[in-house]
């Protein structure tokens, strides 16, 4: 594929937004794919990959084009000729790649894949972070994987049909999927495709959510009848996934302190077909005391770094900061020890993240335990992005016996 110019040039604003204004490449990549309505789907997926790739690897690519993280129009350019030279593609005759160095740029690239701080494009605080963490070895694995782009996996809202058929429809819709062994709702594009246009994702026959995700409902082992809690709703996919997983029987109460995410859910519950949520945004501690032991199962899925999920949010490792992961592992047992006040006797609660981390994890987890004799712990589970190809997560099952 050669390289178009308004294609080109809305990377290049985009990459700027990002670096320069500090916009999520996620909202940017969304703004930029409206830009032209005739864009057919080649299209759309060089900009979209084109500017998720350079902010993934802009740590490699300043190295390279001796930019230095100074994001002028003129070193965005030549970050993106290193993008351009890297992948394959022959430079067209414009001004702003007249006299690109390509065998220097190849030559730089081989020389800085002895040193992983460039060759996965991290910064030297999150390298040292996850070698003292995971140690030398699973850190290297770890993060290479966490620089492969994610897939696109779909969980099946089986309160309206089931996997094979959503197959069947979404092929009928030109967009081809595969099951995925151990995940009994799931479903992996073959190809990247925009699935929100599709009249499947309008009749609420799916949510877009990655396989490890879709595990940490599954784990608090509801049951139809049951009263559940999400302390950390956010905008509810996995609210959606219990509701579903309870056959939308039962009472399902979904807290967040952002009340505009939940307003997100609220919507997504309509289209999901979901109506045994209620929503609460706990902005007085009286809501919180209102629930106090009331509750068959808890779900705390926690803030955390979301080290787990960079290859689907690459612009974190450069939004993400040392002091704030110190801060959230503070927060993080804060919320356990308080909303673990929640479940009933005899009741039980998941603590998960999106973080590959033992200090927000494990460790997490084996400090409220000493705390709080009157919990005990089921069981936990890790998923590696390496051994597994999804989003790094951790979830433990907790049981309060008195």
């Amino acid at each position: 594929m050669r390289l178009h110019r308004n294609l080109v040039f809305t990377v290049i604003d985009s990459i700027k937004l990002i670096f320069n204004e500090g916009e999520y490449a996620d909202k940017v990549v969304q703004k930029a794919l409206k830009r032209d309505a005739r864009w057919g789907a080649r299209d759309r997926k060089f900009v979209a990959e084109t500017i998720y790739e350079m902010v993934r690897w802009k740590r490699l690519y300043n190295e390279i084009a001796g930019t230095k993280s100074h994001y002028s129009t003129e070193n965005v350019w030549k970050n993106f000729a290193v993008f351009a030279i890297l992948k394959g593609y022959k430079l067209p005759d414009w001004n702003q790649l007249q006299g690109v160095p390509e065998r220097r740029i190849k030559g730089k690239f081989d020389e800085l894949q002895k040193v992983r701080v460039f060759k996965e494009s991290i910064p030297d605080w999150l390298d040292e972070l996850g070698v003292k963490e995971l140690g030398e070895k699973h850190w290297t694995k770890e993060i290479a994987s966490l620089n492969i782009q994610a897939e696109v996996i779909l969980r099946t809202n089986t309160l309206r049909t089931n996997k094979a058929s959503l197959r069947k429809k979404l092929a009928d819709e030109g967009i081809a999927t595969t099951f995925i062994d151990g995940y009994p709702d799931a479903l992996k594009l073959v190809e990247r495709a925009n699935v929100f246009r599709t009249d499947c994702f309008k009749d609420g026959l799916f949510e877009v959510q990655d396989a490890s995700s879709q595990l940490v409902a599954a784990y608090l082992g509801v049951k139809p009848g049951m009263k559940v809690i999400d302390t950390c709703a956010g905008a509810g996919g996995k609210t959606l996934h219990l509701a579903a997983l309870m056959e939308n029987k039962g009472q399902i109460i979904a807290t967040d302190i952002y009340e505009s995410k939940l307003k997100k859910l609220k919507i997504r519950t309509r289209r999901a077909g979901v109506h045994n949520v209620t929503t609460k945004v706990l902005d007085t501690t009286k809501v919180f005391k209102k629930m106090k032991g009331t509750a068959d199962r808890v779900l705390i899925d926690a803030p955390c770094s979301g080290i787990g999920v960079l290859r689907r949010n690459p612009d974190s490792k450069w939004k993400l900061e040392q002091e704030f992961v110190e801060n959230i592992i503070k927060t993080q047992a804060e919320i356990l020890e308080n909303y673990s006040k929640l479940v009933k006797v005899n009741g039980k609660l998941v603590y998960a993240t999106c973080s590959i981390l033992p200090s927000e994890n494990e460790l997490q987890v084996k400090k409220f335990l000493k705390n709080n004799p009157n919990f005990t712990i089921i069981k936990d589970h890790k998923v590696s992005p390496f051994k597994t190809g999804y989003d790094g997560f951790y979830m433990a099952l907790l049981e309060r016996n008195s």
